[in-house]
């Protein structure tokens, strides 16, 4: 899967969850600043990156992931290989 795929994926998460439309998502997107997502929002967000890409996200590696570009770089390095 491309950065570009792993993108639009998260961003229509994002559209979905946050009501935000995809062309406003940018890499550098915060989720706490941008969004004012809150804890729970953003561990409901990681539980469905986790089930979108079936890649499991530890705790610690989840509170690393603090903007979009976060997010598509964490799951273009740890995605199951198919």
């Amino acid at each position: 899967m491309t950065e570009q795929e792993i993108f639009d994926k998260v961003a229509a998460i994002l559209e979905d969850r946050f009501d935000i439309d995809k062309s406003k998502v940018t890499n550098d997107l915060n989720f706490k600043n941008d969004l004012e997502a809150d804890s729970i929002d953003i561990v409901e967000f990681v539980i469905e990156l986790e089930d979108t890409f079936g890649a499991e996200i530890p705790d610690e590696e989840a509170e690393k992931i603090k903007t979009v570009g976060d997010a598509v770089s964490y799951i273009q390095e740890h995605m199951p290989k198919k």
